[in-house]
């Protein structure tokens, strides 16, 4: 195991192999494999580019020829990638795979704060991006490496032009691509020790780095895709940055590379360019975190794309966040399609609602655990179990989920427990078949004044508001009570008289108990968004601890 990270101890691993979770593939062997079983098959549509898995494939062993014999790239090697939905992004990191490199990934919204934390957290030898999109990611990759302690690693531009155009410093991808393939580059890494870096989804400070295995990873991708009922003839729309965990394994572009389907890449998540690629491509899947949920949702429900075919669509999954009932009831009526709720994070679990569920546990429930090997424990704040049905802290453990961040000793120290539980910072109950209902983030907990309110029940009841196109209920700091309970709402297009008084009206004629009334309601246009299109309740409640702050009278 790469020095950093924590391994499984011996007896979780050989249970775990005993079981045939892991299997020993690797996930540039994965690649390979489906190349032979699915030569001809359409892998990747982008951008009116269409890649066969023969010729994903061949481009990743040339690829894979250049960074080694052009960069000096190799086993061990830490990269930077941070690219759009593109298909060169499966270029690069199969390519990676290919000569035992590790794919560091980014999003396309982080800057140099972070990119620049990544690259010397891990020794990045190469920074992969691409030019366009509105920002210079070219340039600050470029100011990243300059500004590296140490050896200055390789600026690659991905994006189709940048050979046209050179840039002092900067490698263009397509010059890195070798005529011949050269096999003698190949590695054979363990299929045990870290095969990329993910990125923590915690709110505070910089990532955390979260190494992940081939054995570990691949066996997720297979469970969910055959969880999914994937086959060769899905074909699944990307529509979140596809770099992200989600759309990456849950099940993602690798699960449905692993059935043989086809994945289609959505260059932003608007409801015109993915519902008119649902139309066009005859997509059977798509994946989207809430907000985007909701905003697909009002444009088919009399909205601008209420007149799309979306008769192909078989299923809609939804994940990153809670989706509040009331917003999941309104999947099938509207979109004409299965609702699959995810729930799972980058360290590991992931939690499906099955096809056999019925429509309350789908559209009431978070789903459960993809492994009969995932542990799981929900506590109270003292660390006792909770009673069965009884909100608590989600401890997890099991043959895909992480034992330690990279490099992170402290942190890892409050992280996990003595005896490997990942402490995940969500508030679940269990229901009786298992399903975990997701209550809410422990930080996202208000306490007014010694009575504990979750955000997401609030939430649930101003969605039920007709002129409520979402809702995000934070905390906001108070003198008296410690905190009190801020709700922002967005109208819905024509929405009519959503004033405060009118919101409190409302929640006090569902019967929501007093304490929980949010004491000041904020009526905005939208929500700040995280890299991967989720609220960013951290931007809330700063925004209006801002405003509370501020003497009466000033802006």
């Amino acid at each position: 195991m790469r020095p950093g990270c924590t391994p499984w101890p011996e007896e979780f691993a050989e249970r775990y192999r005993a079981a045939g979770y892991w299997t020993g593939e690797t996930l540039g062997a994965f690649l390979r494999d489906r190349a032979r079983r699915f030569a001809d098959r359409t892998a990747v549509v982008s951008a009116g580019e269409r890649w066969t898995y023969a010729e994903l494939d061949e481009r990743a062993d040339r690829l894979a020829t250049g960074l080694a014999r052009r960069l000096d790239l190799g086993p061990g090697d830490p990269v930077v990638v941070q690219l759009p939905n593109t298909p060169e992004v499966f270029e690069v990191v199969f390519a990676l795979f290919r000569i035992g490199a590790l794919p560091v990934y980014a999003l396309p919204a982080h800057r140099s704060a972070e990119v620049g934390h990544l690259a010397a957290a891990t020794g990045a030898r190469a920074l992969v991006t691409a030019a366009g999109g509105g920002f210079d990611h070219v340039g600050m990759a470029l100011r990243v490496a300059a500004a590296a302690d140490g050896p200055r690693p390789h600026v690659v531009d991905a994006a189709p032009g940048a050979a046209d155009a050179p840039r002092e410093g900067v490698r263009p991808l397509a010059d890195l691509r070798s005529d011949t393939v050269d096999p003698t580059v190949f590695a054979a890494p363990d299929p045990g020790d870290a095969a990329f870096f993910q990125l923590s989804g915690g709110t505070t400070g910089l990532p955390k780095l979260i190494p992940r295995t081939h054995d570990d990873y691949l066996y997720s991708v297979r469970a969910s895709a055959d969880i999914c009922e994937l086959t060769p003839d899905t074909v699944y729309l990307s529509a979140l940055p596809v770099v992200h965990n989600f759309p990456m394994s849950s099940p993602g572009f690798l699960g449905v590379m692993h059935a043989g389907g086809s994945v289609v890449l959505a260059p932003d998540p608007s409801p015109a360019t993915c519902l008119g690629l649902i139309e066009a491509e005859r997509v059977t899947l798509a994946s989207v975190v809430p907000p985007v949920a909701m905003l697909w949702l009002d444009a088919v429900d009399g909205g601008a794309e209420s007149g799309r075919d979306l008769s192909s669509l078989h299923t809609l999954q939804v994940g990153g966040a809670r989706f509040a009932p009331e917003a999941a009831r309104r999947v099938a009526p509207v979109l004409g399609c299965r609702l699959q709720q995810v729930f799972g994070m980058a360290e590991g679990l992931v939690n499906y609602t099955r096809p056999e569920d019925d429509d309350a546990t789908v559209t009431g429930t978070q789903g459960r655990p993809i492994s009969p090997d995932d542990e799981i424990r929900v506590v109270r704040p003292d660390g006792a179990e909770a009673a069965p049905g009884e909100p608590g802290e989600l401890l997890t453990r099991g043959p895909y989920t992480i034992r330690g961040y990279y490099d992170a000793p402290a942190h890892n120290a409050r992280a996990f427990t003595e005896d490997g539980f990942y402490r995940t910072g969500d508030v679940v109950r269990t229901t009786p078949t298992g399903h975990l209902v997701v209550e809410g983030r422990v930080k996202d907990q208000i306490n007014r004044g010694g009575e504990k309110i979750a955000p997401d029940e609030v939430e649930d009841h101003l969605l039920a508001h007709p002129g409520v196109h979402d809702a995000a209920v934070v905390a906001m700091p108070d003198p008296y009570l410690g905190e009190r309970a801020c709700a922002y709402v967005i109208p819905r297009d024509g929405a009519e008289d959503l004033t405060r008084p009118a919101v409190l009206r409302f929640l006090r004629g569902r019967g929501l108990a007093s304490y929980k009334i949010p004491d000041r309601v904020e009526v905005v246009p939208a929500f700040p968004a995280t890299g991967v299109g989720k609220v960013s309740r951290r931007d809330l409640r700063a925004a209006i601890a801002d405003a509370a702050a501020r003497p009466a009278g000033r802006a």
